[in-house]
């Protein structure tokens, strides 16, 4: 029985998305520019890097429904992805990307069935483990943009702008806390 299924990871997926969305909305244009040290993306380019993560699934697990990777021509995705990432794009632009590449991938997603998911895919020799599940693959470009939303989270501190999560989880506690002292003044 498996009990995460491609509905649940589509839904996973969109609210990935959505808090990607969110924070890129939150950062000034005039910021985008900005990178953490100089060898790192800046923020622009870690958006459009995260906007185009989905294609490189795609392209294994949907274009070529591949069953191995011995021979997928991983520096050439890679140098697309690289030089896309590079193109000058207005913070509308690069917002509509990660809407749109986001919505085609976790619609996609939505389509998936348990048996694909299933399926195992070979490792190029000398890699551990020698096969991975799609569903294993496939959840990894989720985890993928999280962990570059931490990024950029830990960017908008530097900014000075609080990330929404925290805003979010600040504006729960204060009103969990106004509730307390008004259940307590109540019983004195």
């Amino acid at each position: 029985m498996n009990y995460y299924g491609a509905k649940d990871l589509a839904a996973s997926f969109r609210t990935v998305r959505k808090n990607t969305m969110t924070v890129a909305e939150d950062i000034g244009e005039q910021h985008y520019g900005f990178r953490a040290t100089p060898e790192t993306r800046t923020i622009a380019q870690t958006l459009v890097h995260i906007a185009l993560s989905p294609k490189f699934t795609e392209q294994i697990h949907a274009v070529e429904r591949r069953t191995t990777l011995v021979g997928f021509d991983f520096p050439a995705l890679m140098g697309k992805m690289v030089a896309e990432e590079q193109t000058p794009r207005t913070k509308e632009q690069i917002v509509a990307l990660l809407k749109e590449n986001g919505d085609r991938f976790a619609n996609w997603l939505d389509t998936l069935t348990d048996e694909f998911l299933g399926e195992a895919v070979a490792m190029p020799p000398g890699m551990t483990p020698a096969s991975k599940t799609r569903f294993d693959m496939i959840l990894s470009t989720k985890e993928h943009e999280m962990h570059h939303r931490g990024q950029l989270m830990l960017v908008e501190r530097m900014l000075g702008i609080v990330p929404h999560l925290t805003r979010d989880m600040q504006a729960r506690m204060a009103q969990m806390q106004a509730a307390a002292s008004k259940a307590q003044a109540t019983r004195q």
